[in-house]
């Protein structure tokens, strides 16, 4: 059984910007890194955060965080400053290149993914497409 994650995702294209290529799928700023070890601290069961991409919204696709209890055969791991990321394996073209960040405000907290990929977002940022 799966328990979902109580944090939200946007979607932000990055136009006019080269992220700077790496080996990993996906970058972790200093703000995610320290959410997802507070995220990991909550249930010490968990593996790591699972990242994934499911069809919704009125662009196509969104981004869906969830616990990994495992790894699957083909996910992707990022372990970057003791925390670690899966990516499903669906979600892996669309991440390449991404830079995931946790951004706080009065009115919201939300990781926040850079996607030098994406070809268009919706008006609210919760959908996009390649």
């Amino acid at each position: 059984m799966a328990a979902s994650v109580v944090v939200t995702a946007s979607v932000r294209a990055v136009k006019g910007r080269r992220l700077v290529p790496t080996r990993a799928a996906l970058v972790l700023t200093q703000s995610a890194v320290q959410k997802v070890r507070e995220l990991l601290k909550e249930n010490p069961e968990a593996l790591g955060l699972k990242v994934g991409v499911r069809q919704r919204g009125c662009n196509g696709l969104s981004y869906v965080l969830d616990y990994a209890t495992e790894k699957g055969k083909f996910d992707e791991e990022v372990v970057q400053d003791g925390v670690r990321v899966i990516i499903d394996k669906k979600a892996q073209l669309t991440l390449l290149g991404t830079e995931m960040d946790y951004v706080q405000s009065k009115l919201s907290a939300e990781f926040v993914f850079n996607n030098p990929n994406i070809k268009g977002t919706c008006g609210c940022g919760e959908s996009f497409s390649i």
